[in-house]
């Protein structure tokens, strides 16, 4: 709205309504600038068409006024009238290029520098002061500045020039200088909020001899007027107080802002209070500072309750406050204070709570509070101040704000202390604006007793034992101890997760013994490593378990010979190539490599073995010629002890050469082409019989036959039965023996105190068939440590579908009295075969 009445107010037309140019000299050369005129059309445009009266004087589309061609002013002036077009009209502005022999006179001079040598580049060894020059000169213009000079202005004909910002770079035409005089002219207002100095180049030029001067730095610095008032950097400012606060307490602070020269008196803002609405309980319950706008409460009094808020208006002058003015307001809520102090509902409390319980609800106190609700002097907090020194409690407020809650942060201990007393205290988020009372809470906390698993000390116990440990050795005593010391209860022991079932325990003292010789290379040891869990139970009615680790660190023993991975090779049996055979042995390192080898029996004759450059696999290779077939290598291999252990290998000999082992089938070979034929034959006769069967039996299922009741639909005669019978209900079966391994699982420990089990680890089938013995022992014994498995010689347990059945037995169908009205003497005309079935059912009663 407020654009809009400002467009209707717009008038097109001229800044001025009478442009006057001076000009210093009678005679005024062709392509002189004399100064510019400004046209406004209430739009962004920028350039027009203008028309001169006199058509030696030209204007160009930005208002700049030139001339054509020579003028001489006779009468010392010259007037006529330039116009343009604007929305239809014509809009005219008088122009008077006045002639002031004596107006250059007043003017400043600059000179160029003097420098040595003609057109050498000068020293500048000296600084031209800068021109000075106010904003918003109100003209007339063109106005001159300064007349520039050159020193060699009496001995040759001089032109001079300008260029830069203001010149002939953006913004163009605002500085201008007549070329015969020198004389520098500004053609408009400046103003130093948009640019606070221009920098100039001047140029001295001889007319017919060229550069006379070396170019010289003009400076226009633009004088700072006060022509900006002071801004509020925002309307209104908003701020709060609290109800009691006293005075000389900050309130909020208000800032406005001054476009003019920073530093000097022309943006020097000083603050002033106007008025203050309402005017209760005094007229000047805020003051504010003039220098730096922050307001303070000024007089005690204020009231949340009674007056809400308050709103002051607000001057901003610069000059120091002598200058132009501006007007904002600052409006004030008064917010209530903390003038009340929380109290609790119940100032004692008894509870009990079990022992060894984390986060775990003590009590709920809750409290009242007077001020305002939802807010922060309203708001609660707790603290609990005695009673706690270990910091086995916490407090904290509850949802509602208006509430305690104390729980355990640490687990209580019956046997250390039964019971605590807690000094609480209440307070608000805020502090409390006067001195207040805090109100307190007592709180007795009865620790009750509860029946502990025994702990084992150490948790994880680690021992170091050879894996040829004699079996009923003494391993190590793990034993537990009862937390509770006063029921005086007794701790038996249990192994659990022993896979192997290598170890056995005194259920008394917790001795735990070798069972079963161990192994370090069991697939059960993992890095040397066998674990197992023992379990301590007291004998409380409802007892309680804890749980130990032992883990056994099984030193290694030479107790397993060297072994040859390969069990068949094959080899030519004409310049054979050398079979590579690889070594195993679970031992470790120190009872492993470096093996030797030695060939057994007639192998000897035949083939020659050695040990590779490592000394860990055996190079054999076949020394004499042999007919094609199979023959058994026999190889003893002894580890770095001398622990040995013959292996069979399988060669198959082929008739060839080197190491491209090809074996022939002799019973494939001597299978000639009449065989082949023959199966053929045989194939090719299968097929024909089979075909003439299939026609044959197409030929017979083609014959029609009457039905058995032509009379009846047949539609009549389908019944759908949905239901399967009673399936084992109708037989003499025990089916409590399919419950066996439901009923005999291992018994379950307490959920709270078992520990996580892990599943036992079924060992491969060997590649080696001599190691079948120790696969089946092992995975006997992981078989029965599986918790999970069902007893062994158990029957398999299946899901149970529960007993009877909603349909009848087909056993108990009636039907004798289902086909009276049938008849089936039809049955005759289909052989002797039906015919005692045609009597047995269509005979009558008979």
């Amino acid at each position: 709205i407020n654009n809009k009445t400002e467009e209707s107010k717009c008038l097109p037309g001229f800044n001025s309504e009478m442009y006057i140019f001076k000009v210093e000299r009678n005679h005024l050369q062709s392509g002189r600038r004399l100064g510019k005129v400004v046209f406004d059309d209430c739009t962004s445009r920028t350039s027009f068409l203008f028309h001169s009266e006199d058509s030696r004087f030209k204007v160009d589309g930005d208002g700049t006024l030139k001339l054509k061609r020579g003028v001489t002013l006779h009468n010392g002036h010259k007037e006529f009238y330039v116009s343009t077009q604007s929305k239809g009209k014509k809009i005219t502005v008088p122009v008077r290029v006045l002639h002031e022999p004596g107006s250059s006179l007043s003017l400043p001079v600059l000179n160029f520098p003097k420098s040595s040598g003609g057109l050498k580049r000068r020293k500048r060894d000296w600084v031209i002061p800068p021109i000075n020059f106010p904003e918003n000169d109100r003209g007339p213009f063109p106005k001159n500045m300064v007349q520039i000079r050159s020193n060699n202005d009496k001995e040759v004909k001089i032109l001079y020039s300008i260029t830069g910002p203001g010149a002939d770079q953006p913004p163009v035409g605002l500085f201008t200088v007549d070329k015969n005089s020198g004389f520098l002219y500004v053609t408009q207002p400046l103003d130093r909020e948009k640019k606070d100095k221009y920098v100039l180049l001047a140029h001295a030029v001889a007319v017919g001899e060229g550069k006379a001067e070396a170019p010289m730095d003009i400076i226009v610095e633009v004088i700072d007027m006060n022509d900006n008032k002071p801004v509020f950097t925002q309307d209104p400012f908003t701020g709060t107080v609290p109800e009691a606060s006293k005075p000389g307490d900050e309130v909020m602070q208000v800032t406005a802002t001054d476009a003019d020269k920073e530093g000097s008196a022309h943006s020097d803002v000083r603050y002033t209070i106007l008025s203050q609405e309402p005017p209760l309980p005094s007229l000047n319950m805020f003051v504010i500072n003039p220098v730096t706008g922050m307001i303070r409460v000024n007089a005690a009094g204020l009231d949340r309750e009674n007056i809400l808020k308050y709103t002051l208006k607000i001057q901003a002058a610069d000059l120091e406050g002598n200058g132009l003015t501006s007007f904002g307001k600052a409006i004030i809520t008064v917010t209530d204070s903390n003038d009340n102090a929380p109290q609790f509902v119940t100032p004692s409390y008894t509870v009990s709570v079990p022992e060894n319980k984390v986060d775990a609800l003590v009590v709920k106190m809750p409290v009242t509070d007077g001020d305002d609700p939802h807010s922060s002097a309203w708001a609660t907090t707790f603290k609990i101040v005695d009673g706690d020194p270990q910091g086995l409690f916490n407090v904290s407020t509850g949802p509602s704000k208006l509430e305690g809650i104390i729980t355990t942060a640490k687990p209580l201990d019956f046997e250390k202390n039964n019971k605590y007393t807690l000094l609480v205290t209440v307070a608000n988020e805020v502090p409390f604006a006067v001195p207040l009372p805090t109100s307190t809470a007592t709180v007795i906390v009865n620790v009750e007793d509860v029946n502990e698993a025994p702990v084992f000390s150490p948790v994880e116990k680690m021992i170091k034992k050879p894996e040829d440990l004699p079996v009923d050795s003494d391993l190590v005593l793990y034993t537990a101890t009862d937390p509770d010391t006063a029921r005086n209860q007794k701790v038996t022991y249990k192994i659990r997760n022993d896979l192997a079932g290598w170890l056995s325990i005194n259920k008394d003292t917790g001795l735990i013994k070798v069972k079963s010789p161990m192994d370090r290379e069991s697939t059960f040891v993992q890095d040397n490593k066998y674990s197992v869990v023992v379990l301590g139970t007291d004998n409380d009615e409802i007892p309680a378990t804890g749980t130990g680790t032992l883990i056994i660190e099984l030193e290694d023993v030479n107790d397993n010979p060297p072994t040859i991975d390969e069990r068949m090779i094959k080899v030519c049996n004409k310049e054979s190539s050398p079979q590579l055979l690889s070594i195993t042995d679970k031992d470790g390192a120190g009872f492993a490599a470096p093996y030797t080898v030695q060939l057994q029996g007639s192998s000897l004759s035949n083939w020659t073995a050695r040990m590779n450059d490592t000394k860990t696999g055996i190079i054999l290779t076949l020394k004499t010629m042999l007919d094609s077939g199979d023959y058994t290598v026999v190889l003893r291999v002894s580890d770095i002890q001398g622990l040995h252990q013959e292996s069979t290998i399988q060669a198959s000999v082929c008739d060839c050469k080197g190491a491209d082992v090809q074996c022939i089938d002799k019973a494939v070979a001597g299978f000639g082409l009449s065989s082949i034929l023959g199966i053929l034959g045989a194939i090719l006769l299968l097929l024909l019989l089979s075909l003439l069967l299939l026609m044959f039996l197409r030929k017979r299922g083609g014959e029609k036959k009457e039905p058995l009741l032509q009379e009846d639909d047949v539609r009549d005669n389908i019944y759908y039965y949905d239901e399967e019978g009673g399936g084992e209900d109708d037989q003499d079966f025990d089916l409590s023996v399919l419950h066996r391994g439901l009923d005999n699982r291992p018994d379950v420990f307490r959920n709270d105190i078992a520990p996580t089990m892990a599943r036992p680890e079924y060992r491969p089938r060997p590649a080696n068939p001599a190691d079948i013995g120790n696969f089946i022992d092992d995975n006997l014994k992981a078989a029965d440590n599986d918790p999970t498995a069902p007893p062994y010689d158990s029957l398999l347990v299946f899901d149970y579908e529960g007993g009877g059945s909603e349909a009848g037995s087909l056993s108990s169908l009636n039907s004798s009295s289902s086909g009276d009205d049938q008849d089936y003497d039809l049955l005759q005309q289909w052989g002797p075969r039906f015919k005692k079935l045609s009597d047995m059912y269509g005979g009558g009663e008979d």
